[in-house]
């Protein structure tokens, strides 16, 4: 397994520890040069690493490029120096020297650092951008010190950075493991059935309720797996397993563009993603269906 644990999953903040240390916007010191993050769409532009292999964060006093969605801000340090981050309106052009890549959950191009830290940036540029006017009164939000929370000065309302929790679940029936297959996604791969929580729902009742909304199906005895923060633009992710307890599968295709059942004698195509929480609960709760989509290549 490529992962001792789901806490060392990309996107999750252990994964760039100690490099990386967390601060709030009021700390920068402007002058000083350091780290850029910056996004233009779904690409981080970075620099060619300088022992070609890979590639590296652009350093420099000042911002790279304009003009900018989301201006600079702040969020700590990354190897000692400031690290800022900032997106690019997407007509933007990249700086000389540097490439955009793609640093979404599917990229093989930047390393686990390197995607952990543009999802980031981009739960944080995701809270500047939707953060910019209150939602009571229209007035304009200013920073509260210490923290990235916003305080309206008409209104005094105070508003904080929030995450979107979701649910993934693993179902096994006998040999069986069913996996789920969205709209868009690559050809022949498959995950598993997700969604977010509702009011007053507990995790285990999520899976439940979606479960049965994706697919109709009734399952027990959910367990726990573990967690993965999902920059994509801002949720957190808690796996878990089940075991299938009656129904037939009927898919429901609003949300779903097929689901099937799938064991070793007939292994999905494709796998989820390395990076993803998905691929972590099918390497730790079935690796023998793993094994046989690997072999299966």
């Amino acid at each position: 397994m490529p992962y001792p644990d789901a806490v060392n999953l990309a996107f999750n903040r252990a994964v760039i520890e100690p490099d990386f240390a967390f601060s709030t916007p009021d700390r920068d010191r402007p002058d000083e040069p350091g780290y850029w993050l910056v996004l233009r769409e779904n690409d981080l532009l970075v620099r060619q690493a300088p022992d070609g292999d890979g590639f590296c964060l652009p350093y420099g006093r000042g911002p790279l490029g304009g003009p900018y969605a989301v201006t600079p801000v702040f969020i700590g340090t990354w190897l000692g120096r400031p690290l800022r981050t900032a997106r690019l309106v997407p007509e933007a052009g990249s700086a000389p020297g540097l490439a955009a890549v793609p640093a979404g959950y599917r990229s093989t191009l930047l390393d686990e650092k390197l995607l952990s830290l543009a999802g980031i940036a981009r739960q944080v540029l995701h809270w500047r951008d939707r953060s910019r006017i209150c939602p009571a009164c229209g007035g304009a939000p200013r920073e509260i010190a210490g923290s990235f929370g916003a305080r309206c000065p008409t209104c005094a309302r105070e508003y904080y950075p929030r995450l979107h929790p979701a649910v993934i679940v693993l179902i096994r029936r006998g040999e069986e493991y069913l996996l789920t297959r969205k709209p868009g996604w690559p050809a022949g791969q498959y995950g598993m059935v997700a969604g977010f929580v509702e009011f007053a729902e507990s995790f285990e009742e999520c899976v439940v309720r979606e479960v049965a909304e994706e697919t109709g199906l009734a399952v027990t005895d959910i367990r726990y797996v573990g967690s993965q923060n999902w920059p994509f633009p801002s949720q957190i992710m808690a796996g878990f397993t089940a075991r299938w307890a009656g129904g037939e599968l009927v898919v429901d295709t609003t949300e779903l563009e097929s689901a099937a059942w799938f064991s070793v004698k007939n292994p999905p195509l494709v796998l989820p993603p390395p990076t993803s929480i998905a691929r972590f609960i099918v390497d730790r709760c079935a690796p023998e269906l793993v094994a046989a989509a690997l072999a299966r290549k």
